[in-house]
């Protein structure tokens, strides 16, 4: 049987992480901004750093498993 619960978590932060999509920390104009739809490098830094951050706790602290077969 395969765990599916890395794949889909990971999809799942994925697109809510993207930059620009649901906010961009930091802004282009302000430190915090909400569906502006563009990005920048710092944004792409910071939301790599919550992706795997998030990601990590989610896979190794909280027991979240989804099994197919």
């Amino acid at each position: 049987m395969l765990d599916w619960a890395p794949v889909i978590i990971a999809l799942l932060l994925f697109i809510m992480l993207s930059p620009g999509v649901l906010f961009q920390i930091p802004g282009n104009n302000r430190h915090v901004e909400f569906g502006s739809f563009t990005t920048n490098g710092k944004a792409v830094i910071v939301h790599t750093l919550l992706f795997f951050g998030v990601f990590t706790i989610l896979i190794m602290a909280v027991p979240i498993r989804i099994y197919t077969g």
